[in-house]
């Protein structure tokens, strides 16, 4: 059996999946509910400083995204931090760190962008018992008016000061959360690295409006007949998550910085492939509010039959592994040819690929042959582009087939080369530089 344990910045857990700071996190019952189905860690929703307590909106705090048969794609959260007293908190963490030694349990934290205030807080944090931090830097809204959230995690200089007064002021291992709202993640990134966090996790939500209520001309969620921007996550996040977290673990100026991954994980799939992006482990939250926080089971024998069918005996194994195949568009092989192939026992004859191929691309499918209906690639106009793959409603229906080394394009007149201008030796790459020292 493959080995799940989990050793992220010293914090131990029986397997990688965390749940992330969020309404699933906001007291002890539910982690209670948690830890007994399974995950391996949470971190506890984000708390405030000491005071009055924030006061969330009593009517929706979600707009969602569905797909065509209703699955959840987005959800676009309205909500605040935690709106319990902190004390509230800070009690029901010790308990539940005592009652689940072996599970890591995280702080988020988000106060003023004053040394005093995370001065204060962090001493009644540590006294719980809680196996680290994580800075909020990335909350979109309703905080980041008030200065914090997002408004710290766009500006780099303030990421690094913050940071720096966490390590001055806490034995704890920080984590850093970055906000996705931001030209370049690999700037926070650098900033947090410099002040000496520990490790960063990405990515928090991404600011939004999902939809218009057009009876009432108010963004959704509707707030008595005015709605705000929120942050969206979920799986249609994924794609830009993965991004983020690739970046900052192929940037020489971060490279080997600990990353906990976050942004639409629904599957033990979608855990491995952040794994492989450089993200030593994962934090999981829209996926356990649609299907309940069982769903972490599918999880983790998921990501172990996989690990043990492809021979990989711990997580080691994994992290990282894809990043030195992600590149810059410069450095990819142009003289890489492949051809769509249409497997005509599977073919359903839809014509979604020719239609497709015929407005919107190279006009590389032929819709009839001898007057029947009968779909099949040109390969003298095919650009290889995957169009025709992506619109098919049949899985592996429509294939991309590389052409051997040697052999002649017919559209192009090129001969195939796959050792053309191989990025991971290229001396002008930078992580090859980084990667040979």
């Amino acid at each position: 059996m493959a080995d799940l344990r989990n050793n992220f910045v010293g914090i131990k857990s029986p397997n990688p999946f965390w749940l992330a700071s969020a309404p699933p996190t906001d007291k002890a019952y539910n982690v209670e509910r948690a830890f007994k189905a399974g995950w391996g860690g949470v971190v506890w929703k984000t708390l405030g400083e000491e005071g009055p307590p924030v006061v969330n909106v009593n009517g929706p705090r979600y707009g969602a995204i569905w797909g065509a048969d209703r699955r959840l794609l987005g959800l676009n959260n309205i909500e605040l931090i935690t709106d319990r007293d902190l004390f509230t908190n800070l009690r029901e963490m010790k308990q539940v760190k005592m009652n689940w030694p072996d599970r890591a349990l995280i702080a988020s934290i988000m106060v003023p962008c004053e040394e005093e205030s995370w001065k204060a807080i962090l001493p009644l944090v540590e006294e719980t018992g809680a196996d680290g931090i994580e800075l909020n830097f990335g909350c979109p809204h309703g905080m980041s008016e008030r200065g914090m959230g997002s408004a710290v995690g766009q500006v780099p200089e303030y990421i690094e000061m913050v940071v720096r007064w966490c390590k001055q002021y806490t034995r704890m291992p920080v984590i850093t959360k970055l906000t996705p709202n931001i030209t370049d993640i690999r700037k926070p990134a650098r900033a947090a690295k410099a002040g000496g966090t520990d490790a960063v996790s990405l990515i928090n939500t991404i600011n939004s409006i999902v939809s218009v209520d057009l009876d009432n001309f108010a963004p959704n969620p509707t707030v008595g007949g005015k709605g705000s921007h929120g942050g969206y996550c979920g799986p249609a996040v994924k794609p830009i998550a993965l991004n983020m977290v690739a970046e900052i673990a192929r940037d020489p100026e971060t490279y080997g910085l600990p990353i906990s991954g976050i942004g639409g994980i629904t599957t033990w799939r979608d855990a491995a492939e952040f794994l492989a992006l450089g993200a030593g482990n994962v934090q999981v939250c829209t996926a356990a509010m649609t299907y309940g926080f069982k769903i972490v089971q599918e999880m983790i024998s998921g990501l172990s039959d996989w690990m043990d069918e492809k021979g990989h005996r711990n997580l080691d194994d994994i992290v990282g592994r894809a990043v030195p195949n992600v590149s810059d568009w410069q450095y990819l092989n142009l003289n890489y040819i492949a051809k769509a192939k249409i497997d005509q026992d599977a073919c359903i004859k839809c014509g979604r690929c020719y239609i497709a191929c015929e407005d919107t691309s190279h006009q590389a499918i032929t819709n009839m042959v001898d007057g029947v209906r009968h779909f099949e690639v040109m390969d003298e106009e095919c650009v290889g582009c995957n169009l025709c793959v992506s619109v098919c409603p049949v899985e592996n229906c429509i294939t991309m087939e590389a052409l051997p080394a040697g052999s002649l394009d017919k559209r192009t007149g090129k001969t195939v080369d796959p050792n053309y201008a191989n990025w991971t030796t290229h001396p002008n790459n930078p992580m090859a530089r980084q990667a040979a020292e």
